[in-house]
């Protein structure tokens, strides 16, 4: 991977983006993709459209889309004491939070903190066995009392978890926040290569990364209205089952370092899903399938029936741990994702092209 695009990947892991608070990661995100397009713009929700017009009249509008906002947690309740108890942003795992760094971004910038466990000596046979409920968890930043405490965070205020962006064995990367920064980097990535390109498309591009997916996909359906796309790509991860404890009835055969994966099912157009796969066998760019008969739980389910409906498709990335702060990818996956999708648009002639025949 190039190194620039390594160190936005880097820059845009580590700025915090809990969904409703994902304005830190989508500066990264407005700043990298700036001199790439055309026109760039932010909603009142937060979320960043990039445009790169293409070469005619009455062009299709293509929306790639990739969510910036991570899970997470929120200050809840100060006590007297000055422990901070909070609640979860997302999908979050009470059995991971106990014993884990903090960072409680307040108004005077982050602060650190860490998430408080009885020690295993006081605890009962029943105990161990037993997770205990997020709502009874607490975080110390080491105040001694709710005053001092108060002085430096507030009620809801956002919490991410402390993880450092850790290059693996080969081209391993492990962060917290690749649900979905990997999505929103190969929306970013699209753009690049795309302005790098000799020929502009014959389609109107539009890049963009949302908000609030994980509580909702709400970014995914308000940016789908101000679009207004004939199609759409989404980007998202997706759990890969070559780890030990994953079974593969589950999600299919997926592993990382075997190229993005292309879903099959109601949510995606049959037209868009053959372009993928036709640009994937001529560029030689090596995919894998999965196969989703339901809604996908992804910003392209509200997309496909955003206004009249939307020829949509779902390009994924292969993800280890997911909603973990070690969530782990292959940096060849994503550099793959991002020259399918560009090889696709480049075979993208009119938006009657999608309608089923």
């Amino acid at each position: 991977m190039r190194k620039e695009s390594l160190a936005f990947l880097e820059k845009l892991l580590d700025a915090p983006s809990p969904s409703g608070y994902e304005q830190p990661a989508q500066r990264v995100f407005r700043d990298y993709v700036a001199p790439y397009c055309d026109e760039l713009t932010t909603d009142v929700m937060g979320n960043v459209f990039a445009r790169i017009a293409g070469k005619g009249k009455d062009l299709p509008r293509v929306m790639i889309v990739g969510h910036t906002d991570e899970i997470g947690l929120q200050v809840k309740y100060i006590d007297d004491k000055g422990y901070l108890y909070f609640a979860a942003v997302g999908g979050v795992d009470a059995h991971l939070t106990p014993g884990k760094r903090v960072n409680i971004h307040t108004a005077g910038g982050p602060l650190a903190g860490v998430i408080g466990k009885k020690p295993i000596h006081l605890m009962d046979a029943k105990d161990r066995e037993t997770v205990v409920k997020l709502e009874a968890q607490y975080i110390d930043i080491g105040a001694k009392d709710k005053k001092e405490a108060q002085k430096l965070v507030r009620v809801g205020d956002a919490v991410t978890f402390e993880s450092a962006f850790t290059r693996l064995a080969g081209d391993r990367v492990s962060s917290r926040g690749f649900d979905d920064k990997a999505g929103c980097f190969v929306v970013a990535e699209v753009l690049r290569l795309v302005a790098a390109g000799k020929k502009k498309l014959a389609v109107d591009l539009y890049g963009v990364s949302s908000v609030q997916e994980e509580i909702g996909l709400r970014g995914g359906t308000t940016s789908c209205y101000t679009v207004n796309p004939d199609v759409g790509i989404c980007v998202e991860v997706d759990f890969a089952t070559d780890q030990p404890d994953v079974e593969k009835k589950h999600n299919g055969e997926v592993a990382l370092g075997k190229g993005p994966i292309l879903t099959r099912g109601a949510n995606i157009n049959p037209h868009l899903f053959d372009l993928l796969s036709t640009a994937a066998e001529k560029e030689k760019i090596d995919v894998q399938h999965t196969a989703n008969p339901r809604a996908t739980g992804t910003d392209a389910n509200v997309m496909q029936v955003s206004r009249n409906g939307v020829a949509t498709a779902l390009v994924k990335i292969p993800l280890r741990y997911m909603h973990t702060p070690v969530e782990t990818v292959s940096l060849g996956d994503l550099e793959d994702a991002a020259k399918l999708i560009v090889a696709t648009l480049e075979r993208i002639t009119s938006r009657e092209e999608f309608i089923p025949r």
